[in-house]
């Protein structure tokens, strides 16, 4: 396969904004295929003869299949140079979407969710390293900022109107313009994206299994996994507080739902901004605020307009984390960015379960619908003591390098 060839020069910004958007055309496929089968189970277990649990199961499966494939399918193409491991990751989410619309029958449709999920955490790993090397100072977070974008506006725009097309053409519809879209990106990526310098094949497992010995990318890892739990901890149950809480009927949950893919589209521009000048104020920031929108919406999410701007503010609040976590675990794992970069959305899936998980089980000890925001308002907190635990020890260990060599050391993980 002929690719592009490695930039002698720095992209120029119009050349850089046509890379930035192939890939995120490319997460664009990702949020829409990730979220739509959650507005489609109905269809999907009425035609299939299965209960709503068992559709449910499908989500799982998505989930399970990210967490899974981000560092095994990371560490298996280690060889692969990074832009043409773009094309071939896109090219399997095509592939789990296609299965998934001729599917004929649940075991099938299962299966191809598990497979769709597997490239998932790759390519966004592969996706943000590559936005990164080939940007200039002071504008990485930015770059993969914008290439998460894709995600965001996936689910504003991608997901109600895939699913709104599963329920008046048929639930297969929904995947086939995934498998559309994943063309269109696989095209894109192939014509746009060059071979950045210092990111081709990395030569070794041994390598890239490196960045688990470091302290921070665990550190890292732990903060997506817990503090932006919180966020799905009233996300997942939108559907349930909007009508029952905030006293709007269920049509406005589509409602509610544009309004929390606006926030997270908001949150993930502004978060680019902030984190190429702070990537741990960033994150505090987010954090904080989270945390705060989660309580302040505990409180008055009765009122339907202001638990509609609370819903906002969670979502941009949540959205701060993204890129910021993204560039520091590319930051704390430089000779091992890939596997790093990957496993943070094994982190934010495994959130996505946690705050599921632990929402429900709230809401069935008869805690009423506004206990998974307390829970969020926890998570949040967790989160947030992780992250001081590890700028106390990122600042203890710049101490040690100032003492040891008496100069200023070059900062691997931005304050």
């Amino acid at each position: 396969m002929s690719h592009t060839p490695t930039p002698s020069a720095p992209l120029s910004p119009g050349r850089l904004r046509l890379v930035i958007v192939a890939m995120s055309l490319g997460a664009f496929a990702i949020g829409t295929t990730e979220f739509a089968s959650m507005g489609l189970l109905p269809q999907i277990a009425r035609d299939l003869e299965v209960s709503i649990p068992q559709a449910g199961m499908l989500i799982t499966l998505y989930a399970l299949g990210v967490v899974i494939g981000a560092p095994l399918v990371t560490i298996a193409a280690v060889r692969i140079p990074r832009a043409r491991l773009l094309v071939l990751l896109i090219g399997l989410i095509g592939l789990g979407n296609l299965l998934s619309a001729i599917a004929p029958d649940f075991a099938t449709l299962a299966s191809a969710r598990f497979i769709a999920g597997l490239p998932h955490g790759a390519y966004f790993g592969v996706a943000s390293l590559v936005a990164a090397r080939l940007s200039p100072p002071g504008r990485r977070a930015r770059s993969v900022s914008l290439v998460m974008l894709g995600l965001t506006i996936a689910t504003m725009i991608g997901v109600p109107a895939s699913t709104a097309l599963g329920q008046s053409v048929g639930w297969r519809s929904a995947y086939v313009i995934v498998v559309v879209i994943a063309a269109a990106t696989t095209l894109a990526i192939w014509r746009l994206v060059p071979e950045p310098e210092g990111t081709g094949a990395t030569g070794s497992i041994r390598g890239e299994l490196g960045a688990l010995r470091r302290g921070q990318v665990w550190f890292a890892l732990g903060i997506g996994a817990i503090g932006f739990g919180g966020m799905f901890a009233v996300y997942s149950y939108i559907g349930e507080i909007v009508p029952g809480v905030m006293g709007l009927g269920e049509r406005a949950v589509p409602l509610a739902l544009f309004v929390f893919g606006l926030g997270m589209t908001l949150g993930n521009l502004i978060a680019g901004r902030l984190a190429d000048r702070s990537v741990y104020g960033t994150i505090f920031l987010g954090l904080i605020g989270m945390a705060l929108s989660l309580a302040v919406f505990g409180l008055v999410a009765h009122q339907a307009i202001a638990g509609m701007v609370l819903l906002l503010a969670i979502a941009i609040t949540s959205q701060l984390m993204g890129p910021s976590l993204q560039l520091f675990l590319l930051d704390a794992s430089p000779d091992a960015p890939s596997l790093a970069a990957a496993l943070h959305h094994s982190a934010l899936n495994i959130g996505n379960s946690l705050g599921a998980a632990l929402g429900a089980a709230v809401l069935a000890a008869g805690w009423g619908l506004l206990a998974p925001a307390w829970t969020g308002v926890v998570l949040a907190v967790l989160g947030l003591g992780i992250a001081g635990w590890s700028f106390t020890v990122h600042r203890r260990q710049l101490r040690r390098d100032v003492v040891g060599t008496g100069v200023e050391p070059e900062v691997s993980v931005p304050c």
